[in-house]
């Protein structure tokens, strides 16, 4: 079996989850406040996102909600390859 290298796995899965925060910052830039909720509602089948989508984000809250998205995912990778890891049997 395959080991994972955490370090690359969380690295992956941070970058990932930090392209789907700068998605999001895209369609709100392109849609408008409307247009950002008909696709946020569409995407969470119908949850209405009207009271939480909040279009006057200062820059600062921007650049910390990207770092803190790529160690939250960075840290989900690490542990699915960690958890991933220490079921597997190694042959030796």
């Amino acid at each position: 079996m395959y080991r994972l290298n955490i370090k690359k796995l969380g690295f992956a899965f941070g970058l990932t989850g930090t392209l789907i925060y700068l998605g999001c910052m895209i369609v709100m830039l392109t849609a408008g406040q409307e247009g950002s909720i008909t696709f946020f509602n569409s995407l969470l089948h119908g949850l209405d996102t009207t009271s939480i989508i909040r279009m006057d984000v200062p820059p600062l809250e921007v650049l910390m909600g990207i770092i803190q998205t790529f160690i939250l995912w960075w840290l989900i990778g690490a542990c699915i390859g960690a958890f991933y890891n220490a079921q597997i049997k190694v042959k030796k």
